[in-house]
């Protein structure tokens, strides 16, 4: 009981921070670590301990797996060579050179153990960074660039931990096992993750209950990372492998209603998950303080020796990478000319999250050999990482790209193209109809003729209008009170007993589903 009471609290806790961070127009990861860092100082509060397995077995998982869902496959294909530059050769880049800074200050320290740190800092979080950047409008490249980044690094930064955690112990490791652990870990996760996009594919075609298929993707991040962890081959691999290769095919794979709730149920997992992830980072400063085991001087100069590292490596790895590449014929010719801001802001979106305090809460007691370590300063310096670069970086991550004045994404294109595209699938409509209508009564087709005008017109419609109602937004309006006027008659019918329970539900259900696709057509 004393567990569930906690659990209960946490939630709602995640849930006040969240409602306050939109109220405020806040972000609700600042927000929810803010209120964690002050609820661990109030006495009496839980001490409520945060476990790595848990995070990177049990959480990580399903939110990998759904970013991993919502990612464009194209934009990640064309975007390749950043987004490896970045969850790749950065985090390598960035753990040794934290390791080296490290070292340099506690020489008694061994190397391999530095390095460890290094690794824990390096990858940046997944929820924050996409977060962030979609919640100011960065332009679509930036985002994603940004998601295939958080999607890999994760796990590059994990198996590399294992192999200098190894290499702190005594065992002989040079740059060749670290490349055959990297490369062994990342294939076996794409091979599982492979087969596994191809059994749950098999399955959600033929599961056509929607409440089965939402169970079936609850378990899906599961059932792919426990036989990757088993196995010793990258979890996170295979879960955005598979998770990639789903989400591209979810317009066929799944039915209309599937796609709906799913979509629904996955947006409540992800809120309560991130909520709590995020408060529980804060919550972990009582013990960050307790456990430090040195002095504060020397906890302070680590710490600012390591968040000035992570920050710089950004910067040095990301302008070389940008254009240094692009002296190459055959990039230049694929992608598109670059601005300086580009790199500029890609640099500043490095905030760390909780896989770097769950890394952090995963390192050993003592190395394999009986050498003993600060361990406890580095899970200090983490979740100092962690804190500061969300609350430096993610806060002024907005005005930071105002001032650089980043070319923006151009709406117009975008409506006129999806108007193209309407226009076409129109016709497509059109032309199925009147190869399938015979018999069909003459009402009924032309009111299915109509229907398809109106969809085409109000795609066009979104051209122009500016400062006045389009025929669609006031369809939309006076739609809207109609739903509303039934609504009520079917609520008063029930009272009065005239109607059972069961066929108000049902109306009030097909009403809801109406009503959902106005509201979203007022958004767009």
């Amino acid at each position: 009981m004393e567990t569930l009471t906690e659990v209960v609290v946490l939630l709602g806790v995640a849930m006040v921070g969240a409602a306050l961070a939109r109220r405020l127009g806040l972000l609700a990861p600042i927000v929810l670590v803010v209120a964690g860092l002050a609820l661990s100082l109030v006495p009496g509060f839980p001490v409520v301990r945060l476990d790595p397995e848990i995070v990177l077995v049990g959480i990580l998982p399903p939110l990998l797996y759904v970013a991993a869902i919502q990612t464009s496959v194209p934009a990640f294909r064309f975007n390749l060579r950043p987004i490896l530059l970045l969850a790749i050769g950065l985090v390598i880049f960035t753990a040794f050179a934290v390791g080296l800074v490290v070292h340099l200050l506690l020489p008694g320290v061994p190397f391999g153990a530095c390095v460890a740190l290094g690794a824990v800092v390096a990858p940046p979080d997944a929820v924050a960074a996409t977060a962030v950047a979609r919640r100011i409008g960065l332009p679509r490249r930036i985002v994603s660039i940004l998601e295939g980044e958080s999607l890999i690094n994760d796990a590059t930064a994990l198996v590399l931990l294992r192999v200098s955690i190894a290499a702190a112990g005594g065992g002989a490791v040079g740059i060749g096992d670290i490349g055959g652990q990297v490369l062994l870990a990342a294939g076996g996760g794409l091979v599982i993750g492979a087969v596994g996009a191809v059994l749950l594919g098999f399955l959600h075609a033929r599961v056509k209950d929607p409440v089965l298929e939402n169970a079936l993707s609850l378990i899906s991040p599961f059932l792919l990372v426990l036989p990757a962890e088993y196995l010793h081959m990258s979890g996170i691999v295979a879960v955005v492998v598979a998770g990639l290769a789903l989400g591209h095919r979810m317009p066929t794979l799944l039915a209309a209603e599937s796609r709906l709730q799913m979509n629904a149920f996955w947006r409540l997992v992800t809120f309560v998950l991130e909520g709590l992830v995020f408060l529980l980072v804060g919550l972990q400063l009582r013990d960050v303080l307790r456990n430090l085991q040195t002095g504060w001087q020397t906890a302070a100069w680590v710490t600012l020796a390591v968040l000035a590292t992570v920050i710089l490596t950004r910067f040095l790895w990301l302008f070389p990478a940008a254009f240094l590449a692009r002296l190459v014929p055959r990039i230049r010719r694929r992608e598109p000319p670059i601005s300086w801001r580009f790199p500029a802001v890609l640099a500043w979106a490095g905030m760390r999250g909780v896989v770097t305090l769950a890394a952090a809460l995963a390192l050993p007691l003592q190395l394999a050999d009986g050498t003993t370590y600060p361990r406890g300063l580095f899970v200090g310096v983490a979740f100092a990482v962690i804190v500061v670069t969300l609350l430096l970086q993610a806060t002024t991550l907005p005005a930071v790209a105002r001032l650089l004045r980043l070319p923006q994404d151009d709406p117009t294109a975008d409506v006129l193209s999806e108007a193209a595209v309407q226009h076409a699938a129109s016709r497509a409509a059109r032309e199925r109809l009147d190869a399938t209508a015979d018999g069909a009564p003459t009402a009924v087709v032309e009111r299915l003729r109509k229907v398809i005008e109106e969809r085409s017109n109000a795609a066009w419609e979104r051209l122009g209008g500016e400062g006045q109602e389009t025929p669609s937004e006031a369809y939309s309006r006076l739609r809207q009170e109609m739903i509303d006027a039934e609504r009520e008659v079917f609520r008063v019918a029930r009272d009065e007993g005239r109607i059972p329970e069961e066929v108000l539900v049902q109306a009030q259900h097909d009403l809801d589903l109406e009503e959902s696709l106005l509201r979203r057509r007022v958004e767009r």
